[in-house]
């Protein structure tokens, strides 16, 4: 059986627990898939959940504040004025994609699907984390998550 299998029949088990009353074939089946940095992302936060760890998405973009505003002229034509600014996030540069918690420790995970890989800021932050004692991953693939999943039972504990 696939990781991603493992992980959709645990989210088949935790609806049907959540809804016993409710009819199992008229439950939505959950998609998961691993093909995209965000799809991954899900993966992995989902699966830590269901295994009654915490983990959370950790987003450091910012926000973007719009100042524009639309209107019509007296000819009837739509005109845009104002500007768009970018405020950057509070959150440190370099964060990790995923922050959780498993069995006790702290785990930071980096997702990288494809060719992509890490900044000099995400490499620092790596070096940071494992100075502090906690676990840093760099995962490209649910499988590979979940190997380290299985193989970490009884050394997290």
């Amino acid at each position: 059986m696939t990781a991603l299998q493992t992980l959709h029949d645990l989210a088949v088990i935790s609806k049907q627990a959540q809804h016993p009353t409710f009819p199992s074939q008229y439950i939505p089946k959950p998609k998961f898939s691993d093909k995209t940095a965000n799809g991954l992302t899900k993966c992995i936060v989902s699966f830590i959940r269901l295994q009654d760890g915490q983990a959370e998405r950790i987003s450091v973009e910012g926000r973007v504040l719009d100042g524009r505003k639309t209107f019509q002229d007296v000819v009837g034509f739509q005109r845009t004025i104002g500007t768009v600014k970018r405020i950057r996030s509070s959150s440190q540069v370099g964060s990790a994609d995923v922050s959780a918690i498993i069995n006790g420790r702290s785990v930071k995970i980096e997702v990288k699907v494809g060719k992509d890989h890490q900044s000099p800021a995400q490499k620092e932050y790596q070096r940071q984390v494992e100075a502090a004692g906690g676990i840093y991953l760099l995962i490209s693939s649910f499988q590979q998550f979940y190997d380290w999943f299985q193989a970490q039972k009884g050394v997290l504990a």
